[in-house]
């Protein structure tokens, strides 16, 4: 049975792999340019990501401030055919924990899911607000909330 272990990529060869997988769960399949996949506050974000037995990332997400009581995940990605084994609860998990210890005082995570996610996330504790937004014209997204 494959083995995983959850990380913060440190190394050029895991940012390198992390933004492969964006680009290939997140972008791609909606004929996004390359690219399209980086945000200008990677930077000032908290990264993890998982990485299997051959040291190759196979799922990712980061986490930022986004105001004194609240702290944002975005880029949630799991390479598909590693879905449905856990990972994605498992990533959600560790980040949210990245959260707790690098942001004192926050006191809600919140992002914005695809409405094929919303269900993940909700068996995770979120809470959908609102519909958010329309990406690629296609995708509908749902601001979500969970208390830390």
């Amino acid at each position: 049975m494959p083995q995983w272990k959850i990380i913060q990529p440190q190394h050029p060869t895991h940012w390198e792999q992390v933004m492969k997988l964006r680009f290939k769960v997140l972008r791609e399949p909606w004929n996004q340019p390359e690219g399209s996949e980086r945000s200008e506050d990677d930077k000032e974000s908290i990264h993890s990501a998982i990485l299997d037995d051959s040291h190759s990332i196979i799922a990712t997400a980061r986490i930022n401030r986004i105001s004194e009581k609240q702290a944002q995940i975005r880029f949630m990605a799991v390479d598909p055919i590693w879905q449905g084994k856990g990972l994605g609860q498992a990533i959600l998990r560790f980040t949210e924990g990245l959260g707790r210890r690098h942001y004192h005082g926050i006191e809600h995570y919140v992002l914005h899911a695809r409405e094929h996610a919303v269900t993940f996330y909700e068996k995770n504790g979120y809470q959908v607000v609102d519909p958010s937004y329309l990406l690629f014209d296609s995708i509908q997204h749902y601001l979500m909330i969970k208390a830390v």
